[in-house]
């Protein structure tokens, strides 16, 4: 009975159930049993289609299930879980009922098996994740999230105009692999770009992210961002410019992070960058490659939320989450500052955790597949993520200073779902085999040689004596309250720059148009005056009766043209 129903059907309906459910212990108790039933559910799938409706004369494929949706699905009901579990003191019923419809929207856009049910998907999770911006009640947080959502519905819309081109180029709407050689196509591929955050395509992220709510951004993390690497996976595996364009994904946004202030914005950032690794695998679409995608799309899902967990609970207790207001939290925060460190380490690829068992499963492909620019740019985006989210992440907020606060350690509640992703990460670190297992080729892969923990080491070390250098000889940009400008510079700066001096220009142009007019009909009518007023020259010298003569002409005149026409 229950291998019958849509997954995504499952939260929905908690979504309108869990209206009726008492605020308290009750409703977030419900909250977390929900994806526990959708992971059961996900796991005993059969492989196939199923769940076929017809939709206008089209047939739409509801759960299409094979390996790669099924990893992505697991991961996607493992993090609901971890994240209602975060937010088990939410008394919100705006924030739980979009967390529910967000992680069901994602879910129901993997097992999508044709572009018409990827489409409605794929605006749910934007329709859905902005209220856990504008759930912050603020007024930036507000104009926040009606940037986000301009982008994300527009994401949609350009979805629905290529697979419309795309239909009518093929009579097909199946979400498949596809190839860059028509309109529809490209419309597909920068709809799916936009979600991934393609370079220039990306401020949204940094932009949102850090303006959500403390639970909010922890889901956010998750979902928008990786299903569109699984979308990309679907339906460009192979495709070499994303080899390019994720090389420069895990590049520039190394240089950001490490001067931001906000460490929720660090984070997002670092989460750019992670993807830039997914989108370069994609590229390269090997099985090898498209194996190492979905891995690490899995492990980034766990330890970016874990990084946004551990900053989410300082800002929970200290009120910031700014690195100049930040420092020396580890006296009073201790279980916080562990799993932070767990997640740098993750993120940062140490041995033992799960980065080390999937980052490499991408990066020896490019190097195996003739790309060395690729491979070097990857390397060194390994060693930038240990600078900015593998260091600089919890040396600031925990050690670098004593900042003079005291908080409590994180609620409870926070702790156990920090715990149980930090555990989570170190396991896939250690027994890497389970995740292979699930995901969509057969892998033949050992991360813990001699060579590669060597060479991974080795990197890490040269990472972390750079940091140290830098930091000892000023060179490290140093911590300033500032706002750093991305590529919201052109709408921050550059479009209200060109827009104010079009303006004023223009009204320059209208005061002296307006000058000129109004002085050339005074002079007129000034003219007009002197010549044919009361005391005009005209005036003065015809009589009343010549006037009236005049009239008289004139009048005959009239007549006769009449009379002849």
């Amino acid at each position: 009975m229950l291998d019958q129903i849509p997954t995504a059907f499952l939260f929905f309906a908690a979504a309108i159930a869990v209206i009726a459910v008492p605020k308290g212990p009750i409703r977030s108790s419900f909250m977390l049993l929900v994806p526990i039933i959708a992971g059961y559910q996900v796991w005993n799938l059969d492989a196939g289609i199923s769940n076929q409706v017809e939709f206008f004369g089209f047939t739409l494929d509801l759960m299409r299930v094979d390996k790669l949706s099924r990893a992505f699905a697991l991961i996607f009901t493992l993090a609901a879980f971890l994240g209602n579990l975060y937010a088990w003191h939410l008394r919100d019923t705006v924030q739980q009922v979009a967390a529910l419809i967000y992680a069901g929207s994602a879910i129901g856009a993997v097992f999508a098996g044709d572009l018409i049910t990827l489409f409605f998907y794929w605006e749910g999770t934007a329709l859905a994740s902005v209220f856990l911006i504008w759930a912050r009640r603020s007024e930036g947080s507000y104009n926040t999230g009606m940037r986000y959502l301009i982008i994300q519905i527009a994401s949609g819309v350009v979805l629905l105009a290529g697979a419309a081109l795309v239909y009518r180029e093929t009579g097909s709407i199946t979400f498949e692999n596809m190839t860059l050689g028509s309109l529809g196509t490209w419309l597909i591929f920068l709809s799916f770009g936009v979600k991934a955050a393609f370079p220039l395509l990306h401020n949204w992220l940094q932009d949102s992210y850090p303006a959500a709510t403390i639970t909010g951004t922890v889901i956010l993390s998750t979902f928008t961002t990786k299903l569109a690497i699984y979308a990309l996976a679907r339906g460009f595996a192979g495709t070499e410019i994303l080899i390019y364009i994720g090389a420069i994904m895990a590049v520039f946004p190394i240089f950001f992070a490490v001067i931001g202030n906000d460490l929720r914005r660090v984070l997002s950032y670092g989460l750019n960058s992670q993807l830039g690794f997914m989108v370069v695998g994609i590229g390269i679409g090997t099985e090898m490659a498209l194996n190492g995608t979905a891995a690490h799309a899995v492990a980034s899902v766990l330890y970016q939320s874990l990084l946004f967990m551990s900053v989410g609970a300082v800002l929970y207790r200290t009120g910031t989450s700014k690195a100049t207001e930040l420092g020396g939290l580890y006296r009073t925060m201790p279980l916080t500052a562990i799993f932070c460190m767990v997640g740098a380490a993750s993120i940062s690829a140490f041995p033992l955790f799960s980065g080390f068992v999937t980052k490499p499963l991408i990066i020896d492909e490019a190097g195996a597949g003739n790309y060395p620019i690729v491979w070097a740019a990857l390397i060194f985006a390994s060693a930038g993520v240990l600078l900015h989210s593998g260091i600089k992440v919890p040396f600031f907020t925990f050690f670098a200073r004593d900042s003079g606060l005291r908080p409590k350690e994180a609620p409870s509640h926070m702790l156990l779902a920090m715990g149980f992703t930090a555990a989570i990460s170190i396991y896939i670190g250690i027994s890497p085999n389970f995740l292979y297992s699930l995901l969509p080729y057969d892998v033949e892969y050992h991360p813990y040689t001699t060579g590669h923990v060597v060479g991974q080491l080795q990197l890490l070390l040269f990472a972390l004596l750079a940091f140290g250098v830098l930091m000892r000889t000023g060179i490290h940009p140093p911590e300033i309250r500032a706002i750093n400008l991305d590529t919201d510079w052109t709408y921050r700066r550059f479009l209200p720059n060109v827009i104010g001096t079009v303006a004023r220009s223009m009204s320059k142009i209208w005061a002296l148009n307006s000058t000129f007019w109004h002085r050339t009909i005074s002079s007129v009518i000034s003219r007009l005056n002197n010549s044919h007023g009361p005391e005009g020259r005209m005036a003065q010298v015809w009589p009343t009766g010549s006037m009236v003569l005049w009239i008289a002409i004139l009048l005959g005149i009239t007549l006769i043209v009449n009379f002849v026409s």
